[in-house]
């Protein structure tokens, strides 16, 4: 332990008094200061908007007149994701899901209006975000300090006098790995300064967002990634022959792991598992629904069996002695019905995704980079599964929207056409009576389980660095 803390005081007295250093941590402070501003400024922006429009719609919901209920179900009002605290760290998949789905009856619309579908093709290139910083350009910031660490001493002899005096390759190893981390944790500083200043920002922090637990889980995980990348650095250093050889391989493993795999692996898992475009699910879903049955048509064999079978239960011989207006019984049986197959067919879109995002999950066990990504988007709420809950979310409530209007149109609109020609309707009163839509996010406790290969390669890659180590005590030359 104390030829480690000497190594490790060593070898930060070496990097930190050099001028590549200074240079490299003033432009990492201006990196950190420009994620932290743009992203506070996105968030603060798109979250008041989106509180405003669902407000908005809201109202607009609210302020109909005395109308029939089945129009207000095709009037129907919008949903809008809300965003949780923590994108202002990693934006995610935010960008390309979308945050807004109109919600009418018989029809479920996707959600629209992402970031992507308003900008040029340049957001292909990434976001500067807290976490992209993190995990992309401080690994290759840590590379650059850590490459020449031991490799140098190997060309200028200090290593050969170091292992005469009685330090092992171990002892070696850990102290530049521990020196290199703590430089790690000085870069990391200002990036959890920030974003506690984000969160302190906010007025109110939204319930049951788990906010603090998550912040707690995402810095476990940076210190964890943090850690790996210095014991590499350092390993790879102690097995190269030279300072040059050294850089390179390093810079061939920061590609490797932040650009060439990541992609790839996206290009494999959409290749091995396509997933239909917007118009063939359409066509599916208006096909299995014409199939079943058309509620809307008086005329289809299913539905008018059902009426019959109404009609015989309770000894009528027309609608208009039903003790409940037959129109929207109909209606109901027929949102049930295409609810039904949107869902099925829906599901078997997910298993298609899952699949892929699998091809994605798995190969974190061979890139960490990976790994910390997943790890990093499910606790921030930018992931896919949190678009899910959204969007499931968001279906719910246009289904019992609809079922409502549906109930509310078969115990108050006759079944008899009115004598004075003006339509039937309700009072306004009941469109206040159904509540608005409000988006939550899930517990950490389902976070953690549905994204728990991305938890456990972090936790294994930090595991196996300690593994690391002593493997290249055991391999490193002094030559």
């Amino acid at each position: 332990m104390k030829q480690t803390k000497i190594i490790a005081g060593h070898f930060l007295k070496i990097v930190i008094r050099s001028r590549a250093m200074t240079i490299v941590f003033l432009a990492w402070l201006l990196l950190v200061a420009y994620a932290a501003i743009t992203g506070y400024e996105t968030y603060t922006a798109q979250q008041q908007m989106r509180i405003n429009f669902q407000q908005q719609a809201r109202q607009s919901w609210e302020a109909n007149p005395d109308k029939h209920p089945h129009r207000m179900a095709h009037f129907g009002t919008f949903a809008f994701r809300q965003k949780h605290p923590l994108s202002m760290f990693d934006y995610g998949m935010e960008s390309y899901t979308g945050n807004a789905v109109y919600l009418e009856a018989h029809k479920q619309n996707t959600v629209n209006f992402s970031e992507a579908g308003f900008s040029t093709g340049l957001l292909r290139f990434g976001e500067i975000s807290l976490a992209m910083l993190v995990q992309i350009v401080l690994p290759l910031v840590l590379f650059f300090l850590g490459f020449n660490a031991i490799a140098q001493q190997k060309e200028n002899g200090t290593l050969k006098v170091l292992l005469s005096q009685g330090a092992g390759f171990r002892s070696i190893i850990w102290g530049n790995s521990v020196g290199l981390f703590t430089l790690a944790l000085i870069f990391l500083l200002p990036v959890v300064l920030v974003l506690l200043v984000q969160l302190a920002l906010q007025s109110t922090l939204p319930a049951g967002g788990a906010v603090w637990a998550r912040t707690i889980g995402l810095l476990f995980g940076c210190l964890c990634f943090l850690w790996l990348v210095s014991v590499v650095a350092i390993c790879v250093s102690a097995l190269s022959a030279n300072s040059r050889s050294a850089l390179l391989s390093l810079l061939g493993i920061w590609l490797l792991m932040s650009i060439v795999l990541p992609k790839t692996v996206q290009a494999i898992g959409s290749a091995l598992h396509p997933a239909p475009g917007k118009i063939e699910f359409d066509t599916a879903v208006e096909k299995d629904i014409l199939q079943i049955g058309d509620s809307h048509n008086p005329n289809d064999p299913h539905f008018k069996r059902l009426k019959d079978s109404v009609l015989k239960a309770h000894h009528a011989d027309s609608v208009q002695q039903l003790p409940f207006n037959y129109s929207g019984f109909q209606m109901r049986e027929g949102e049930r019905m295409s609810a039904e197959v949107y869902n099925q067919r829906l599901q078997q879109l997910y298993d298609v995704y899952e699949r892929q995002n699998d091809v994605s999950n798995y190969c974190s066990l061979i890139d960490p980079v990976i790994g910390i990504k997943n790890m990093s988007m499910a606790l921030a709420g930018t992931d896919f599964i949190a678009y899910r809950r959204f969007q499931d979310q968001a279906e719910d409530y246009r289904y019992q929207l609809a079922q409502t209007m549906n109930e509310l149109q078969m115990k108050y609109i006759s079944n008899s056409k009115p004598k004075d020609d003006h339509p039937h309707m309700i009072g306004k009163e009941h469109w206040a009576e159904f509540a608005d839509f409000t988006h939550t996010f899930e517990p950490v406790s389902v976070t953690v389980k549905a994204a728990w290969l991305a938890f456990t390669a972090t936790l294994l890659w930090f595991l196996l660095s300690f593994i690391l180590i002593r493997f290249t005590a055991v391999k490193a030359k002094a030559l």
